[in-house]
């Protein structure tokens, strides 16, 4: 620092050109995640059905209010879990579908890296925190600004 400079952390965004190479590889992701998130749910169904089973097996009197609290806890913890899984799976749906309407050539943000930076005293430095990169089949065709 005594030489006017510091180095900072800046996040860098990466945008993609919409190729089919691209849109095959992001409609295979999102189809991969949705399944994984109805394995999660299929699971999910199958281990509370099992806790449930087990706790009325357990118990002398299945019909004591004890037992049935302790079932009903289970089955709203399996609900909670299940509208939140059900939820993810919505959104990749909403993904995929935005997917396969984008346009070939269009550019899309697709996520962000981080870098480090040098600043010194009389840079810019929204300038320097304003970067991007720009690729084509995961080949980087530019780097824009922030240098």
């Amino acid at each position: 620092m005594a030489d006017g400079s510091l180095t900072i952390k800046r996040t860098i965004t990466v945008r993609a050109v919409v190729t089919p190479r691209w849109k095959e590889d992001a409609e295979r992701e999102l189809s991969n995640a949705i399944a994984n998130v109805d394995a999660q749910l299929s699971q999910l169904e199958q281990e509370g059905q099992q806790l449930i089973d087990e706790i009325r097996r357990q118990s002398a009197n299945p019909l004591d209010p004890r037992v049935q609290d302790q079932v009903a806890s289970v089955q709203q913890q399996v609900a909670a879990k299940r509208a939140e899984l059900e939820e993810q799976k919505r959104q990749m749906l909403e993904q995929q579908r935005q997917v396969r309407e984008l346009e070939m050539e269009q550019i899309v943000e697709q996520g962000q890296i981080e870098s480090l930076c040098e600043v010194r005293v009389g840079d810019n430095l929204v300038e320097k925190l304003q970067a991007a990169v720009l690729v084509r089949d995961g080949v980087i065709e530019a780097i824009e600004a922030g240098a």
